[in-house]
């Protein structure tokens, strides 16, 4: 019977637009060894073809599409995944996943019990990577967007807790009575005299069987459920170690009890008491983990509980509760005082201050009024507010935050390589070291001699964990991340936490990171005749006509002052120079100190005022009042109240500062100085930031930009790490790998002491595991025996084992105590001139 034909694959191919790019497509593709029936669809922008092998690589297709430059797009799907175990699991799953056609690349995580898979889109279906998992061992659905999917995992997590414990309760009630009637008769030979004479060597030994059997066949057959299939694949894994060990330590006291004339003289012992411990202290460690995983977990839950469940909108002019999913875009929202905003949405009317400390960090609330956005989850304080809803569901600013650090939860750092590596190998190494164990313990060592081999070969089995291997980063990294997004910091990618670690040097953009981005008048002085009031309403009249930046700042200053602002009549622009108009019959003229000179008026008079302000970081500019002049004002974009705190504790943290900026280098200059800015990079064309970096980093440095993430876009790509700074509703959260919610520049160096635990906590963790078991795998094999005397029994083997997995976990929800360097709840004054020394450096 002749094979099944492969089915063809079909690709999405990007920025097609004639037949030319048809057939540089399909001429691309032809060329790749074993592709046949090529096909390239103009109108729907497909590729179809097959291959000739059924297993054969998608990806030199692939690339060979990209390389004739016409991109393939890439989606992805998420997996839930029940019963991996250890990291050879994790090994397996993403094995069989990328083996599957179309699939680039695949990301399996222990601890989240979730894969993300890339794939080309269209070239495979979703069911083909269930099917994939299913192929390896284990159980596997693709996971749904939002709330549901989430609940729907935590409600799986806590079944599979609920089953342990239930499991862990009936192993540990009938290991009792074994450990208590055999052990106790080790440790008090009186008892086990009277034991042995009572009730006789044969009925206890049954007793031990029908006792250690309901454990090995009841609570243990957990361990044959997915330990045998994963041995009958050749691919071994944690369940498969400790099925081999008890049922050895099992098999071999059932022939000890009923056949014992099959065994050597001196041999006949019984390891019942070893079996049953072994998988109740098993299942006591795996009851511990999975409810330290839940903890791990919980950042996610909790800004789940965020969303509210119903909201009171507006309809047919009354307010009615409805259910959160009833709400749609435009609906008129209102919230009482105290209430929680249940969507995203814009506030049409009311006033109020809102705690979005939930979502930013930021402890102090926030003032809101017609026109501001507001963001579903944070907790409305003292007023109604109505409001329109703009972002529903998955397009809602929470549900970004959650997929962002679901995202950065499943990522693997690059520090896990190393671990993928011996993971991979690890249990059938030790499965093979057990062999040995045995063979050499059976064949030189001192007797009884099968009993002595059976049992180290058990305690080499049974302490070996790959488990701790395999939680060692995964758990570090969820709970690492959780807390930063408790904190108003988002990883969108898990590597980002390395690499923000590894930072040398922080460039920072200055409008809007280091300053208000906003100017403001600071500075008016007025000549002798003037009155100060007088002028700053005559100069506003004019700037009220202008559209620059400084001019409304000077028009904000003046409405905060003054009650309205006069009408200017023949307002006229020269550009490069000033404005000018009449304002109740006088001539006012405001401009540069060029503008004065233009008009024949010295600047004398303000020379030391304009040296001040100049070395301060502030633009002066003259006002004159029928052909006299009045006054010097001066505008400067504020540095944020928490800006100097900021780089004082990245100074603390040992990095070295850098400011790239477009303004000039008396600006610049004096900013270092207020600041203490390392080096500037001034006189940046918009353009030029991602020179800047890049001459950076030929120095030698490890940069991390951080910018306003939107018209930073292409320096935050750019740099090492890019950090998007801003308000949590109008950042652009795809600018940059690190996204700090609130505008708050402090922020920095907390995500940067937060990188710095969490890879400190992978490292505490990778250390305990690979530690652990290079000492004690040898110790139970009793290398120590010759020297000591020393052996391993398996039931402390297996306690070890079970607590290696917990130890790690523990360590990891350390992390949940970091607190901040910086504490976010003080301000500090603005910088007073001269707290530090700046160099200019021209790109």
């Amino acid at each position: 019977m002749s094979a099944s034909k492969p089915q063809p694959i079909t690709l999405s191919v990007d920025k097609m637009n004639c037949a030319s790019c048809v057939g540089r497509v399909e001429k691309a593709i032809a060329q790749v060894p074993g592709v046949t029936d090529v096909a390239v669809n103009l109108a729907t922008e497909q590729a179809r073809f097959q291959l000739s092998d059924e297993a054969a690589d998608v990806r030199p297709v692939i690339e060979a599409i990209e390389k004739s430059g016409y991109p393939v797009r890439h989606q992805s799907h998420r997996l839930s995944i029940s019963g991996m175990s250890c990291a050879s699991c994790v090994g397996r799953v993403e094995k069989q996943l990328l083996a599957v056609p179309g699939v680039l690349e695949a990301q399996v995580n222990l601890a989240t019990e979730e894969a993300v898979v890339t794939l080309a889109e269209g070239a495979v279906s979703p069911d083909r990577l269930v099917q994939a998992v299913q192929k390896a061992g284990y159980e596997s659905h693709l996971k749904t967007e939002g709330k549901q999917g989430s609940n729907d995992q935590a409600d799986r997590r806590a079944e599979e807790q609920g089953r342990l414990k239930r499991s862990m309760i009936l192993a540990a009630a009938l290991t009792l009575p074994i450990f208590i009637l055999d052990m106790g008769g080790h440790f008090i030979p009186a008892f086990h005299h009277w034991l042995v004479g009572t009730f006789g060597q044969t009925p206890l030994f049954i007793l031990f069987f029908i006792l250690a059997s309901l454990v090995q066949f009841g609570p243990g057959w957990r361990f044959y459920q997915h330990g045998i299939p994963a041995l009958l694949r050749a691919a071994p894994d944690m369940n498969s170690l400790v099925v081999v060990g008890t049922s050895a330590a099992w098999g071999y006291s059932v022939v000890a009890t009923f056949l014992p004339g099959l065994l050597p003289q001196g041999s006949v012992h019984v390891y019942f008491e070893a079996s049953a411990m072994i998988i109740t202290l098993i299942l006591v460690g795996r009851y511990l983990e999975a409810r330290a995983k839940g903890r791990t977990s919980q950042a996610i839950q909790q800004l789940m509980s965020l969303q509210s469940k119903t909201a009171r909108v507006i309809r047919d002019d009354s307010a009615v509760e409805l259910a959160i999913d009833e709400v749609r875009q435009g609906d008129l929202i209102q919230v009482r005082p105290g209430e929680k905003i249940p969507v995203d949405g814009d506030v049409v009317e009311g006033e109020s201050w809102v705690d979005e400390s939930m979502v930013t960090g930021e402890p102090v609330p926030v003032q809101k009024s017609a026109g501001s956005g507001v963001v579903g989850g944070t907790i409305n304080k003292n007023g109604s507010l109505t409001y329109n809803a703009t972002n529903l569901g998955s397009d809602s600013l929470l549900a970004q935050i959650v997929r962002m650090v679901e995202e950065a939860q499943g990522s693997k750092l690059p520090i896990q390589a190393l671990v993928d590596k011996v993971t991979g190998i690890f249990v059938p190494v030790v499965m093979a070291l057990a062999a040995v164990t045995f063979a050499v313990w059976w064949l030189v060592g001192p007797e009884p001699a099968m009993s002595l081999a059976l049992v180290n070969a058990v305690a080499v089995l049974i302490i070996a964990c790959p488990c701790a291997m395999g939680l060692a980063t995964p758990t570090s990294i969820m709970v690492g991340t959780g807390k930063a997004a408790e904190l108003g910091i988002l990883f969108r990618q898990g590597e980002a936490l390395q690499s923000l670690r590894n930072t040398t040097l922080v460039a920072l953009d200055k409008t809007g990171t280091l300053t208000r981005g906003q100017p403001e008048l600071t500075d008016l002085i007025v000549a002798d005749g003037f009155d100060e009031a007088r002028v700053l309403a005559q100069v506003a009249a004019v700037e009220q006509r202008s559209e620059h930046p400084i001019a409304e700042a000077i028009v904000r200053a003046a409405e905060a002052r003054l009650e309205g602002l006069e009408p200017a009549e023949g307002f006229q622009s020269e550009p490069g120079f000033g404005v000018s108009a009449n304002v109740q019959g006088k001539r006012i003229e405001v401009g540069a100190d060029r503008y004065m000179q233009h008009l024949g008026l010295s600047v004398e008079l303000f020379a030391e005022s304009a040296e001040t302000l100049g070395k301060e970081g502030k633009t002066p500019l003259y006002a004159a009042v029928d052909g006299k002049l009045a006054a010097i004002l001066a505008v400067a974009d504020p540095i944020k109240e928490t800006t100097a705190e900021a780089i004082k504790a990245l100074h603390e943290q040992g990095l070295k500062i850098a400011m790239i900026t477009g303004d000039n280098r008396r600006t610049a200059e004096a900013i270092a100085n207020q600041l203490g800015i390392d080096q500037v990079v001034a006189e940046v064309l918009p353009d030029g930031k991602v020179a800047a970096i890049e001459s950076l980093q030929k120095q030698g440095e490890t940069v991390a930009f951080v910018g306003d993430g939107i018209n930073d876009a292409p320096a935050l790509a750019q740099a090492d790490v890019g950090l998007a700074i801003g308000t949590g509703t109008d950042i652009a959260m795809e600018a940059a790998e690190v996204v700090l919610m609130s505008g708050d520049l402090r922020n920095v160096p907390n995500a940067i002491a937060l990188s710095r635990a969490t890879l400190r906590n992978i490292k505490q963790n990778l250390f305990w595991a690979f530690a652990y078991n290079t000492a004690l795998i040898p110790v139970a094999a009793g290398v120590l025996y010759p020297v000591l005397g020393l052996l391993l029994s398996p039931v402390f083997a297996a306690a070890a084992m079970a607590a290696s997995s917990v130890c790690v976990l523990t360590n990891a929800l350390r992390l949940r105590r970091f607190r901040n360097p910086i504490d976010m709840t003080s301000t500090e004054p603005e910088p007073e001139p001269g707290t530090g020394q700046g160099t200019v450096v021209n790109p």
